[in-house]
């Protein structure tokens, strides 16, 4: 069997083993500790491993600076088009959760095995370039937006900015990853790599990161909770990402003619990654927030949307890789981005339109449905 095909497959099984240990671990105490276990010590460790590993070369920084921007053209298609075609609340929690999960990418798990398999090292390197600007985005950005919502959702009228800056830089210094990433910045100002620590220090950090990809996605299939309804919009939602990214990798082949054809395939490859797992736990470390008091009128996140996403994030997104990988160059030509993706916007937006038309003839007096407010109990959203 393909190696990448296998380990796509291993992954998926980690989601069925999860889903196998549902009735085992059943209770909010248990899915409490995986996520201590996740946040705390997991995703610091790997964060930590990944930037002292870091090897930045000048001649490539356009990489991440794209990465980047595509990150914040797809936070733009995204806030335009929920609530314009999907009908999602624009202040709601489940427009908040999406806005965090759609434009992030987690290249590390659904892209890098494809292109090592299909392309080869000089390929994954390059995306590891490319993931220094998405993981600034990630880890940074959406953190900081993540709390400017929780912010806005809990703090009163009165609070001036200053003591919402306060709290902020509070919250901030509290997170393991966040204190991972400072520690990690400073070795790297003083020029030292991960290989350069002292061996009773590194191999408990690795071995610690290594905890990262398997009890996630045990975490996923434990907690994931669908209803047909969720399920469908959570599909159409990615068909639209998988369209809008085949769009902006046309256009960045087109912006930049005469791309090498590993350049090329990986400006086409890793934005098809699977949703990032790193905005959900940020929604996480909002939601353990709200539970001590702080919350306002509504919670700022939909937690339970957030892992379904990411559920069906990564077999679509390997899905995307194989068809790239199989159709012997077909995608390197930029006419055939464009037709794909726009083939793909048309099967994400026609069931939507569809089905608003099917609701509007036959129940005109039924308000209009979203995710926030699902108008029946057979189309209520699992939350």
């Amino acid at each position: 069997m393909n190696p990448a095909i296998a380990k796509t497959i291993s992954l998926l099984l980690l989601i069925v083993v999860g889903l196998l240990l549902r009735k085992a671990l059943h209770k909010a105490e248990h899915h409490q500790a995986l996520k201590i276990l996740i946040l705390n010590i997991a995703l610091p460790a790997i964060i930590f491993v990944a930037l002292m590993n870091t090897q930045m070369n000048a001649d490539l920084i356009w990489l991440p600076l794209l990465a980047v921007a595509f990150n914040f053209a797809m936070l733009g298609a995204t806030w335009l088009v929920l609530p314009r075609l999907y009908g999602i609340r624009s202040n709601g929690a489940d427009m908040r959760t999406l806005l965090l999960l759609i434009p992030s990418l987690a290249p590390g798990m659904s892209c890098f095995p494809f292109l090592l398999e299909y392309v080869g090292k000089e390929a994954v390197a390059l995306g590891g370039i490319a993931d220094l600007g998405n993981k600034v985005y990630v880890l940074i950005f959406c953190y900081l937006l993540a709390m400017h919502w929780y912010f806005k959702q809990a703090t009163a009228p009165k609070v001036r900015g200053r003591q919402r800056l306060k709290a902020l830089l509070a919250t901030l210094m509290k997170e393991p990853v966040n204190l991972a990433i400072f520690v990690a910045l400073i070795l790297l100002g003083f020029g030292l790599h991960f290989q350069d620590l002292p061996a009773f220090m590194s191999n408990p950090i690795t071995m610690l990161s290594a905890l990262m990809t398997p009890v996630i996605l045990l975490f996923i299939g434990i907690t994931v909770k669908f209803k047909w309804t969720q399920f469908r919009v959570i599909i159409s939602l990615l068909l639209f990402r998988a369209g809008i990214t085949f769009l902006l990798s046309g256009v960045c082949l087109l912006w930049m003619p005469g791309l090498s054809a590993t350049l090329a395939i990986v400006a086409i490859v890793f934005p098809q990654s699977a949703v990032s797992f790193w905005p959900l736990a940020h929604i996480s470390t909002v939601s353990a927030m709200e539970k001590h008091g702080r919350i306002g009128s509504s919670p700022t996140f939909n937690p339970q949307l957030a892992l379904n996403v990411l559920a069906l994030s990564l077999p679509f997104s390997a899905t995307i890789a194989l068809a790239v990988f199989s159709t012997n160059g077909f995608f390197l030509e930029i006419p055939n981005l464009f037709t794909t993706g726009g083939l793909l916007l048309v099967m994400a937006i026609t069931p939507v339109l569809l089905h608003r038309m099917h609701m509007a003839k036959w129940r005109p007096a039924r308000r209009k449905e979203t995710l926030d407010a699902p108008q029946s109990q057979e189309e209520r959203v699992a939350l």
